[in-house]
């Protein structure tokens, strides 16, 4: 295990044992699986960290940028292969960007996208606009669609020249896969879209304040009580560090450790890790509320 403070006036035992919850990436950190989120495999020391926290009574979401289910389909994927969690505590852009719309007054929105990303928005009482046309909606949000058209392209132009606001599940290039580096569609899609328009995007997902807010809500925390894990210091750390939440890096993803010592101080992880096994000693029970040396023991 690697441990780094960025910041050298920040002392991470104290930042580790003020930690109240953790919001776990999915894919390079929890699991691995194949470019379109199928054959999924626990990592090693997920199973155990995650059944851990649960033990302690340390609240726990897992936040994926992908779209390809809805949050429901995604957390029975996760239980059918070990891991103990409810519905809501799993996340995706389609989640957040409910909780956005709602909160903004989005009634209607274009979605590049399948049911996984359509069925929330649907759920919650927006109306959803098919790509065809000359569309009128009041978002046009983007996620995992390798199918996308010109008639597509064209649609969700002529909607965002009509007033609405361009979102983005993702802006990263890449997410990780037991196949290597597999490319995204979101980024891609909304390049265009903003090429031709003119307008600038909102991200919903991971790494915008948008998600990690939505996570820190559902675990019932301040953003900056949040230990945020992930492997991608463009998406995970960079959320966590923008919340001044506890930002932890692991090197089962797309980068090595080695990458994330090279980053600027302000963008580096407070911790990296090899595994999620490393953390297991690391995070608080529930009851936790002094250090180890104010209370005289240790994490359980």
């Amino acid at each position: 295990m690697t441990a780094e403070t960025a910041d050298p006036d920040v002392d991470l035992t104290d930042r580790l044992w003020a930690v109240r919850g953790v919001v776990f990436d999915m894919d390079g950190t929890l699991v691995l699986g194949d470019r379109h989120n199928h054959g999924l495999t626990p990592l090693p020391g997920a199973l155990e960290l995650t059944a851990a926290l649960t033990a302690r009574g340390l609240p726990w979401v897992t936040f994926t940028n992908g779209t390809t289910r809805t949050p429901e389909a995604y957390a029975e994927a996760l239980r059918r292969i070990g891991f103990d969690l409810p519905d809501d505590a799993m996340l995706t852009p389609a989640t957040s960007a409910v909780d956005h719309f709602l909160a903004t007054g989005h009634r209607s929105a274009l979605v590049l996208g399948g049911d996984g990303l359509k069925e929330p928005l649907r759920r919650a009482g927006v109306e959803i606009v098919a790509p065809k046309g000359r569309p009128e909606a009041d978002a046009v949000l983007a996620g995992w669609y390798p199918e996308f058209t010109m008639a597509d392209l064209e649609a969700a132009c002529h909607a965002v020249l009509g007033g609405a606001t361009l979102y983005s599940s993702s802006q990263s290039v890449f997410f990780a896969s037991a196949e290597g580096r597999a490319l995204g569609t979101s980024r891609a899609v909304c390049a265009m879209i903003s090429s031709v328009t003119g307008v600038t995007v909102q991200i919903v997902g991971k790494p915008s304040l948008t998600g990690l807010r939505c996570a820190a809500r559902r675990l019932g925390v301040a953003p900056r009580e949040l230990a945020v894990v992930g492997d991608d210091p463009e998406l995970e750390m960079a959320m966590a560090r923008r919340a001044d939440a506890l930002a932890i890096a692991v090197t089962t993803g797309i980068h090595t450790a080695d990458h994330f010592t090279t980053l600027p101080p302000e963008q580096r992880p407070h911790l990296t890790v090899d595994g999620l096994g490393s953390l297991l000693g690391l995070l608080p029970t529930a009851t936790s509320r002094l250090r180890p040396s104010e209370n005289g023991s240790a994490p359980a």
